[in-house]
């Protein structure tokens, strides 16, 4: 029997498979275009090609879950394992392995309890990896030159803190306006507190030295932009010192933990970037006062230190005494030690005179001619034998030299000489021709630095006796002078009256030369 053969009065239509995936997925997406669904979040991926893929479930059921790469910015919130969420989007179905979808373009967390519960997560992930230790935190700069404000531009939250901050010490702000809820919360303040670290220190736009994010109150949702862990991280890796105020002081969100100094509010942050000028000009007279009374107290602790020093030191005529006693000692023995030096000295020389007597240099004279006349005939014979020795040894030589390799030797060097000799005569007359000329050329300096060389432009040299006169004193006060020229020289004598004669006596009309 064919189980397929037609059956009498059935005339049901026959459906292919994609006609039956396209007909379920139009119902669907018909009868649930839009909807909106709660439930925890299973399993999470983020694909390569940058799709979002998750799981809702409840204590019955799972729902596939999809967000195309570009729907993803727009979620709202990141859906993580474990958090119960509310999705919306629209229902579709696939072909092609018969299964239903959510395709889903909004999260929202259902309820305050599971942001909580998020929130924890995130602090116990950041927590394990030392983020919060306070051994990575950085101490506030005391008084900060420039001071960096991550905010809102509008509202009371930067008018508070350029307020207070005008109040207790006025120092320069640079504002960098983010929106402080919403989407673009949490990539906004990321993105200012790494801006305000890439600045170069003293640039056109100077880095600050310390940063303040703040925000005021609101509800944990309004808050959540600054539970993000894109802010938390950047806050832990920011170089500067970063002050957190964000909501009120009951309000805790994840940048409180990750930051260098929580504040309560927005206002105390600014008290806690300052100080009080005027404290701290009060502060700095203080300590003026007590440093001029410490060192007041000090010179008087000295001076009186200095004072009984000195009424135990000795006076100055007992440390002179033994000098002085010394010395009176030594000037009462001075003229004996004198009249003994001198007698020994006497006695030495009679001793030294007695031995240079007539007498004893005649004998002296005596012994010496003896011996000198010995030697003088001894010398004689000597030298005879000297040389007669010599000259036969060079007779001996010579004949060796005559004859033999010695002969030879002579010969070639006899006309390696000849051959060499014109050269060392060309080499001698070259050598001392050039030292004809330096002997000339220093003649020639000697002459021109000599004094004879400055007569011939005028001057004279006066002398007296062999002493050359400088001066007129000198020359009144003698008898002769000779002038020299430079072509002869002059003597002249000099008058009591300032009278000037020549050697021979007679009087001439030339005037005195003084």
């Amino acid at each position: 029997m064919d189980l397929f053969e037609d059956t009498p009065g059935d005339n049901a239509p026959e459906f292919s498979v994609s006609e039956i995936a396209g007909t379920v997925r139009k119902m669907i997406e018909g009868e649930l275009s839009w909807v909106r669904v709660r439930g925890e979040v299973g399993r999470v991926t983020l694909a390569r090609s940058g799709h979002l893929y998750f799981d809702l479930k409840d204590e019955k059921s799972v729902l596939s879950c999809m967000t195309w790469k570009g729907q993803v910015p727009g979620l709202g919130t990141m859906p993580e394992e474990g958090m119960e969420i509310v999705a919306e989007g629209k229902m579709t179905a696939s072909g092609f392995s018969s299964k239903f979808a959510l395709n889903a373009q909004r999260v929202a967390v259902a309820g305050e309890g599971a942001l909580m519960a998020m929130l924890e997560r995130r602090k116990k992930k950041l927590a394990a990896e030392g983020l919060f230790d306070e051994e990575r935190k950085s101490p506030l700069p005391f008084l900060p030159e420039i001071i960096g404000v991550v905010t809102s531009p509008q509202g009371a939250v930067i008018r508070d803190i350029l307020h207070r901050l005008r109040d207790r010490f006025p120092r320069k702000v640079l504002i960098w306006p983010v929106a402080v809820q919403g989407e673009a919360c949490a990539p906004q303040v990321a993105n200012a507190i790494e801006g305000f670290n890439r600045l170069t220190p003293g640039g056109a736009l100077p880095r600050p030295d310390l940063i303040i994010v703040a925000r005021g109150g609101g509800s944990i949702e309004d808050l959540w932009g600054f539970n993000e862990e894109i802010v938390a991280r950047a806050a832990a890796a920011s170089d500067i010192p970063l002050i957190s105020a964000v909501g009120h002081e009951t309000d805790t969100t994840l940048i409180d933990f990750v930051s260098d100094k929580r504040a309560p509010t927005p206002t105390a942050a600014a008290e806690h970037a300052v100080p009080v000028r005027l404290e701290l000009m009060a502060w700095a007279d203080q300590q003026g006062a007590r440093l001029s009374r410490a060192i007041e107290q000090g010179m008087n602790r000295r001076g009186e230190r200095l004072r009984d020093l000195g009424r135990v030191l000795p006076k100055s005529d007992a440390l002179l005494n033994d000098a002085r006693q010394r010395l009176d000692r030594m000037d009462e023995g001075l003229p004996r030690a004198l009249i003994r030096a001198t007698e020994r000295k006497a006695a030495a020389l009679s001793n030294l005179l007695g031995a240079l007597r007539p007498a004893g240099l005649k004998s002296r004279i005596g012994r010496d001619r003896d011996r000198l006349s010995d030697r003088a005939a001894r010398l004689g014979p000597g030298l005879r034998r000297g040389v007669s020795q010599r000259t036969d040894r060079l007779a001996a030589l010579t004949s060796r030299l005559r004859s033999g390799p010695i002969a030879e030797r002579q010969a070639a060097q006899s006309r390696e000489f000849e051959r060499l000799a014109p050269r060392l005569d060309m080499a001698f007359e070259a050598q001392r021709s050039a030292l004809a000329a330096r002997v000339d050329q220093l003649d020639r300096l000697r002459i021109t630095l000599g004094y004879t060389e400055t007569l011939k432009r005028g001057y004279a040299v006066v002398r007296a006796g062999k002493d050359v006169v400088t001066n007129a004193k000198d020359a009144q006060a003698a008898a002769a002078l000779e002038i020299e020229f430079h072509d002869g020289r002059v003597a002249v004598e000099t008058g009591t009256k300032g009278e000037t004669k020549k050697s021979g006596g007679k009087k001439t009309d030339q005037g005195s030369l003084f």
